[in-house]
């Protein structure tokens, strides 16, 4: 990966992110930062806020219900045949939604699938609908969010008369996933826990496309995350995120991370993971695991 790639997709984001700020500064006021650090997530691998894998229930960036908040962010992810970079921005508004966007450049670096390139685009809106995950601390309700993720896949490039997911199998070029996440902040005990149920048809997140020859329905799949605050800028934590299983090429494995995240401000956080993804495609059964690098800077 070339620097001059990661600086200018941070700079195209960062100038997003610049003009979110200036059009929303003329209507309502500036933002805030009123929220507790750490408490907007990081930015998750398809751009929600949340952990790596999953999304929660928080809402983006650092701006109260009187204000907002929005932040850009960069992830590289590498495996041994396989790497993932994902970039994109994100605005949560009144700390009660929450929109994003994000593309994902996925590639082969080995294997029998080497110079395999498939490109996604995704449109995120999450909704805060009930419970404070922080303010309502005498309580066991967690804060509960609804959201959905548009995903459309960009086509196949490097394998050799295959232009298209659907020739790999897949149904459908793009799709929807639906989710409802519960996250709850326990200050006393400095633990994050948060549960997530996905329906989705995505294959690989969608990577490989939606729906196949093995099924082509919505399924309901598990997804959970739970964090503990060293301090107030360093938390450590472990995610796992249920797959289905569509395509008769890729017999898809749940993930797992295990992640360390560092917020030096509340305009930056940095978080850093090791991940286990299972084997891609039957045309390479090893199975996959490396390590992932997230930079998110906003307000």
């Amino acid at each position: 990966m070339k620097l001059t790639r990661i600086t200018q997709r941070m700079l195209a984001c960062i100038f997003g992110v610049a003009a979110v700020h200036n059009a929303m500064a003329q209507s309502i006021e500036r933002p805030d930062m009123g929220k507790l650090i750490a408490t907007g997530g990081v930015s998750q691998v398809e751009g929600a806020g949340g952990g790596g894998l999953t999304p929660w229930a928080l809402i983006t960036g650092y701006g109260t219900r009187d204000s907002y908040g929005a932040n850009v962010h960069y992830t590289a992810l590498k495996t041994q045949d396989y790497a993932l970079d994902s970039y994109g921005v994100a605005v949560g508004i009144a700390d009660r939604v929450e929109l994003s966007l994000a593309k994902q450049d996925f590639r082969s670096t080995g294997g029998a699938l080497n110079g395999l390139k498939i490109q996604q685009d995704i449109v995120g809106v999450k909704v805060k609908v009930a419970g404070d995950a922080v303010y309502e601390q005498d309580s066991l309700m967690p804060q509960i969010a609804i959201g959905l993720m548009y995903k459309r896949n960009n086509g196949v490039r490097g394998l050799p008369g295959v232009t298209s997911v659907k020739q790999l199998g897949a149904k459908d070029e793009d799709g929807i996933d639906y989710y409802v996440s519960a996250t709850k902040i326990l200050l006393d005990q400095s633990l994050l826990l948060n549960g997530t149920v996905r329906a989705t048809k995505a294959n690989q997140m969608g990577i490989l496309g939606f729906g196949g020859d093995r099924g082509d329905r919505y399924q309901p799949m598990l997804e959970a995350s739970a964090a503990y605050l060293i301090n107030r800028k360093l938390a450590v934590g472990v995610e796992y995120r249920m797959k289905p299983r569509n395509l008769g090429v890729d017999r898809e494995k749940d993930n797992y991370d295990a992640f360390i995240a560092y917020f030096p401000s509340k305009n930056i956080s940095i978080t850093a993971a090791y991940v286990s993804l299972g084997d891609i495609t039957i045309l390479n059964p090893t199975r996959q695991h490396g390590f992932y690098l997230s930079l998110q800077a906003g307000f």
